[in-house]
């Protein structure tokens, strides 16, 4: 099943700061910018609704039009995450959605556990046939048969199931993050639906990613 772990969230008070620049006459020093951001991280952990930082960051983040939810990007998350096969082809169109380091297929596919790896909606026939591909190439003598092996190698490569899940180390940022939520909340595949609702347990999340409810 697709899975999301060792979350961490970077510069979210930082942009909210920074969503204001536009309107600036000065820039500020460094001891202003620290008690700035200071004042924003106690009023967004306490709750407090009047804090005019983070109520002007909302309001850009949900205007529409004019780029205005531009700040968003300067909030970056890292995280791991294992997607299937058919789910990571979809992933990789988004442009700012980046591959920090990834298991590999092409370097460990003679020693994954295959039917560990597929997710339950992979039939037993595919893992079946993917795991007789691997034992098949695990048992040619590469030093005896060089062109069988590579032949073998590519036999498994290319047929690992589509359900068939690794993980990577990603970095992204809010403002893709809401792209990917926009585009993927009713996305047929379930590794989808699983992406979506962690979004939404991000810091502020509701305020900044989520679409504003009427």
């Amino acid at each position: 099943m697709a899975s999301i772990q060792n979350v961490q969230v970077f510069g979210l008070d930082e942009s909210i700061y920074r969503s204001g620049y536009p309107m600036l006459k000065q820039a500020p020093t460094e001891a202003e910018f620290e008690a700035i951001v200071t004042e924003i991280k106690t009023a967004r952990e306490t709750g407090e609704a009047d804090n005019p930082h983070i109520r002007r960051a909302v309001k850009l983040a949900n205007a529409k039009g004019g780029g205005h939810e531009q700040f968003l990007s300067g909030i970056t998350v890292t995280f791991d995450m294992t997607l299937s096969n058919k789910a990571w082809v979809e992933a990789e169109r988004y442009r700012f959605l980046t591959f920090i380091s990834s298991m590999s297929t092409m370097h460990r596919v003679a020693f994954f556990k295959i039917g560990e790896s597929c997710n339950e909606h992979t039939s037993k026939e595919a893992i079946a046939a993917a795991e007789t591909l691997q034992e098949a190439y695990n048992n040619i003598d590469a030093n005896a048969e060089p062109t069988r092996k590579k032949a073998a190698y590519l036999n498994l490569l290319y047929n690992l199931p589509a359900g068939f899940e690794v993980m990577a180390g990603m970095i992204t940022n809010y403002r893709c993050l809401r792209n990917i939520h926009e585009q993927r909340r009713t996305h047929r595949l379930p590794d989808w639906q699983i992406v979506c609702d962690w979004i939404e347990t991000l810091p502020m999340a509701g305020e900044l990613i989520l679409p504003v409810k009427p």
